[in-house]
């Protein structure tokens, strides 16, 4: 475990019981959807790599242009 992390539980620790759980609660959901994202993006690749390869050709076809942050 990170000192840092540690920290974290430290500090957590002297919480009361509720805000403790409420924590607890939220750390779990988050490595949860962390490993739904993982899982989801490891089953992608390959259709990743395709809509990149498709992207770079049509680039390269000048099919596309500068991107404008200010015409979003």
């Amino acid at each position: 475990m990170t000192k840092l992390l540690e920290k974290a539980f430290e500090e957590a620790g002297r919480l009361p019981e509720e805000e403790q759980n409420s924590i607890a609660s939220w750390l779990l959901a988050e490595i949860e959807s962390e490993k739904r994202w993982a899982d989801s993006f490891a089953r992608s690749a390959d259709k990743l790599s395709s809509l990149a390869r498709e992207a770079q050709q049509e680039h390269a076809a000048g099919k596309t242009e500068p991107l404008d942050p200010d015409s979003l």
